[in-house]
């Protein structure tokens, strides 16, 4: 009969190459890596119960450290110091067109869906969702 030691070495050698074929977001790696420590820990403390206990809660641990530090932060994107833009296309209501931003083109859209703004307006961007900006025309803002 094998030993729990070899079993749980056996158990991490595993599920760190599972990592490598599925890859996981290091889910299956730190529960391999868990079965390590646990491998470690089995010479010393014999109960079986204890060692399954022991790798839930160190590769849940694990996990979430993981996460913590393997997970890029979100950048927050600013628009730029413009906040106009010429409006290349019609923008039909609740529809998109399309504006010229910072010397480029922009997927954009009307913060009122109920208006229509016409090409070559002057509009001001308010927003940036995803790839589209959210505009007003510059007219509406004077008043």
């Amino acid at each position: 009969m094998l030993s729990p030691t070899l079993l749980w070495s056996i158990a991490g050698s595993i599920l760190c190459l599972m990592e490598f074929v599925f890859p996981t977001a290091f889910v299956s790696f730190m529960m391999g890596i868990s079965a390590f420590l646990v491998a470690a820990i089995s010479i010393l403390l014999p109960q079986t119960s204890l060692q399954i206990v022991l790798w839930l809660l160190l590769s849940t641990l694990l996990i979430i450290l993981s996460r913590r530090l393997f997970t890029p932060k979100r950048r927050i994107s600013n628009l730029g110091d413009d906040n106009f833009a010429e409006t290349l296309t019609e923008i039909p209501p609740g529809d998109t067109g399309r504006v010229l931003y910072e010397g480029n083109s922009w997927r954009a859209k009307c913060e009122n869906e109920y208006q229509t703004i016409a090409p070559g307006e002057k509009v001001h961007v308010i927003r940036r969702e995803g790839n589209t900006l959210v505009v007003l025309p510059q007219n509406l803002l004077n008043c």
